[in-house]
């Protein structure tokens, strides 16, 4: 909030302040009309008085009074009250840090495997932060605020859900072993999505009638809540973990620059009925661009395989093929430009990889 410096400030995550505003939302209203017109007002956690929107709305409406409104659950606003501003609001994402504004500093090659949140990217014990981080998120955001009645079963469903990160969805596998109902993992998933802790990534059809894998995958939205929530932060990261965690850390950028840059396409993976996979892909207005993840220092002919099947697929369209590992040169490999992450990242931020 730098750039807003002078403006006017509501923290409802001051228990006083939230209650105050709670039982008298219209104190808003009274505190601000006076104000004059174009004046910058932030209400932090607007979701935790979601009858605020209503004072806003009038503010706007009859005192061009300008808000921002942050918040982390959209949830508890849509529970909490019937008007969202549509139409008058901008609605903007923000993410964790991203390798941007660290300046493509990673540290050792291995430092995404806890993640991007600023805490946990600065601290020298990284592992205390998440796992403080996430048993918040059970206490506060979903005991606190009543989202489900058995706990011990939500807890069960993230650690599952966690180490099936990255991969294809089965939601009855999952139900299964966290011991509750189908419906309700649906409805688990439906607040990791409202609550911003993960999103879905749907596959891509390339025609009617081919046969391809239809499940989405379900990723979290940064790579060291997914490992605290999993259970396996104390220990080193599996290979095929590794593989999940890299996916994680690179959608996380994309899906900010794509956002931050206010291109906003949809993000697809795509399997082919015979498993043959592309881990990222996209819709632009300058053509197609498929882009295959990989956490290893090699690049092997194999990766090619479904960047390859792609172009076949797409033969009178533009297609542009990356390969993206943890290696330190960059090639050209059977048409497909593959590069070390960071210069993938630095290109990408630049504009240069999806326009």
């Amino acid at each position: 909030m730098s750039h807003f410096k002078d403006a006017m400030r509501y923290d409802l995550l001051d228990s006083s302040e939230s209650l105050r505003l709670a039982r008298q939302p219209d104190l808003l209203y009274q505190e601000l009309k006076a104000t004059a017109p174009g004046t910058w007002v932030v209400i932090d956690e607007i979701q935790k008085v979601p009858a605020l929107l209503n004072e806003v709305h009038r503010l706007i409406e009859n005192h061009q009074i300008k808000f921002i409104l942050s918040g982390s659950s959209a949830r508890k606003l849509k529970r909490g009250g019937d008007n969202l501003l549509a139409g008058r609001a901008l609605v903007t994402s923000f993410f964790p840090l991203v390798s941007a504004e660290v300046n493509f500093e990673f540290g050792d090659s291995d430092r995404y495997i806890y993640g991007m949140l600023p805490k946990a990217f600065l601290s020298l014990k990284p592992q205390s932060f998440l796992r403080s981080y996430t048993q918040t998120y059970l206490k506060e955001e979903i005991q606190t605020e009543a989202l489900i009645r058995n706990i011990g079963g939500f807890a069960r469903f993230l650690e599952i859900a966690a180490r099936q990160n990255g991969q294809t969805t089965n939601v009855s596998n999952i139900a299964r072993d966290a011991q509750v109902a189908r419906q309700t993992v649906q409805g688990y998933f439906d607040i990791l999505i409202d609550t911003l802790l993960g999103f879905w990534l749907p596959t891509w059809k390339l025609k009617p009638g081919v046969k391809q894998v239809s499940h989405p995958k379900f990723y979290f939205f940064d790579a060291g809540v997914c490992r605290a929530l999993s259970g396996r932060l104390p220990f080193p990261p599996l290979p095929e973990e590794k593989g999940a965690l890299f996916e994680t850390w690179i959608l996380h950028e994309i899906r900010a620059y794509l956002s931050y840059s206010d291109l906003h396409y949809p993000v697809y993976y795509w399997s082919s009925h015979d498993q043959v996979e592309v881990d990222v892909f996209l819709e632009t207005t300058k053509g197609f661009v498929a882009i295959e993840l990989k956490s290893t220092l090699e690049w092997q002919k194999s990766f090619n395989l479904g960047l390859i099947r792609m172009k076949e697929e797409l033969p009178r369209h533009s297609v542009t093929t990356i390969g993206v590992y943890c290696g330190k040169r960059a090639m050209e490999y059977e048409g497909i430009q593959v590069f070390p992450y960071a210069e993938f990242l630095k290109k990408l931020w630049a504009g240069e990889m999806i326009r």
